[in-house]
């Protein structure tokens, strides 16, 4: 018998066609892969260097539970140095990836009634962990038009008696829209003279383009700081996917403290190795491998985006950070969810339906493969296109 609460929860979509894809590819089938959420750069030389060197040492024990001192210090080094933010040691944590410090947070603060306000497209994540912790997602959809960003007016609207939390993502997972330093004043002075707490995660911080100035919600104002928790980790910006280090920042202690209390009774401390690892991804040992990867990220995101807006029946508006675009296919086929599966299929081409993200009719095109890739598979698309129109 299975509790309410686990079947309130729903597959990610990302996952499930990933798996779709690898199956087919185990049956033979030549297939190209544009949706999973991971870059192909592999970590940087300096952070497996550090790990090796903990290894070597046996620094393999049971650490504390929020994490390793030196760990925490780079932490408060980083928010500082990029994002001008002072917090101290008991107002960050470290976990298992930024899944686990979303989930700790939601579980810390949400009853069962409370509504959390998601502007969608949004992170197949959120509304299911949202769901799982007893709250009630009310979705504002975004569009093309709207560059996938929320007004003040329309946050206003969305906020009611029961509105416990805002979530923010900038850089975006799925659009790659991120929010101005005036737009994201315009949000906060909607929140002043509210208990509203703002989940802002920034895992895409560092992978910005075209001369875009990347703003940290926790900056915008003293009100803005003590209202938002800050969620971040090194697996997209330092490629450290599989090492499972996320982090959160927040003013408010007593919310630190629960969170920790959580964490102790769930999963106890992150992998050890991957803390010591992980201070070089933090601390600017790795700035240029950073910087590297996203001048590649860069290239590939304006070629993939003139391409795309080159095949008549789909449009992108070109993002300005992380690594996906997110097509507009409306004029081809309304359903994301028949459309990906049909491009897989008689393609071979796997990309993840916007129904996943809250925004049907589009879909989600990860540029994080290298270029040939990327070509080929926007050429197949292409001849999709024009075979489906048919």
């Amino acid at each position: 018998m299975l509790s309410d609460r686990i079947q309130t929860l729903s597959e990610s979509l990302t996952m499930a066609i990933t798996a779709l894809a690898q199956q087919l590819k185990r049956e033979g089938k030549d297939v190209l892969g544009f949706s999973a959420g991971e870059p192909d750069f592999d970590t940087p030389q300096v952070i497996k260097d550090a790990a090796i060197e903990a290894i070597e040492r046996g620094f393999t024990k049971y650490t504390p539970v929020d994490g390793i001192v030196e760990l925490k210090e780079a932490i408060l080094y980083k928010l500082k140095r990029d994002n001008g933010l002072e917090y101290t040691a008991d107002q960050v944590i470290a976990s298992n990836g930024a899944k686990q410090s979303l989930f700790n947070l939601f579980q810390a603060t949400i009853n069962p009634g409370d509504e959390v306000i998601i502007p969608a497209p949004y992170w197949v994540t959120y509304p299911e962990l949202v769901k799982y912790s007893g709250g009630t997602p009310v979705i504002i959809e975004t569009n093309d038009k709207s560059g996938f960003k929320i007004t003040a007016e329309e946050l206003k609207a969305a906020i009611t008696p029961k509105t416990r939390m805002l979530i923010l993502t900038s850089p975006s997972n799925p659009t790659g829209a991120v929010y101005s330093k005036e737009e994201l004043t315009a949000l906060a002075e909607v929140l002043k003279d509210t208990d509203i707490l703002v989940a802002s995660d920034e895992m895409y911080e560092k992978l910005v383009y075209d001369g875009t100035v990347f703003t940290a919600a926790a900056s915008i104002s003293e009100d803005m700081f003590n209202r938002t928790v800050t969620i971040n980790g090194l697996s997209k910006s330092v490629a450290m996917t599989g090492w499972r280090f996320g982090y959160c920042a927040a003013a408010d202690r007593d919310l630190v403290k629960a969170m920790k209390k959580l964490q102790s009774q769930s999963t106890s401390n992150i992998c050890s190795i991957t803390q010591i690892a992980s201070i070089k991804g933090l601390d600017g040992s790795a700035d240029e491998d950073i910087e590297r990867m996203r001048r590649a990220f860069e290239a590939r995101c304006q070629e993939a985006t003139d391409l795309f807006n080159e095949i008549d029946g789909l449009s992108v508006v070109k993002p300005k950070g992380a690594f996906y675009l997110f097509v507009n296919h409306k004029e081809i086929e309304p359903d994301s969810m028949k459309f990906a599966k049909a491009l897989l299929e008689s393609a071979g081409v796997a990309v993840v339906p916007g129904a996943g993200f809250g925004s049907d009719g589009y879909f989600r095109f990860s540029f994080a493969t290298d270029i040939e890739t990327i070509r080929t598979g926007i050429e197949r698309i292409s001849d999709f296109v024009r075979s489906y129109r048919e």
